[in-house]
């Protein structure tokens, strides 16, 4: 379980670094609240926390509906532009130096 928590914890914030800095703001300002006894701060954080993961859900829902699909990209021409070579025979009389 401490494995899988350390693989979620490594991607999400490989992935969007803002937000988990901002939501584990949040949290540990909740925790802190909580244990101290300090109801504005357990809110602080709370609200913090919820707004970040909102924010970022309203950017990933937006960020789908609007993208249509990338279009490929060719890094060569179907067809080149020069005529082809001919082919190179060598000659068996004179060996090559």
């Amino acid at each position: 379980m401490n494995a899988s928590w350390t693989r979620l914890l490594r991607s999400a914030y490989r992935k969007e670094p803002i937000t988990s800095f901002v939501v584990t703001v949040g949290v540990v300002d909740a925790a802190i609240g909580s244990i101290g006894a300090s109801g504005s701060l357990l809110a602080f954080g709370l609200g913090t926390a919820g707004v970040a993961m909102a924010l970022r859900w309203w950017q990933f829902y937006r960020s789908g509906a609007e993208q249509p699909a990338p279009a490929p990209e060719y890094y060569l021409p179907p067809q080149s532009s020069r005529p082809q070579l001919p082919v190179l025979n060598v000659s068996k009389k004179n060996p090559p130096y």
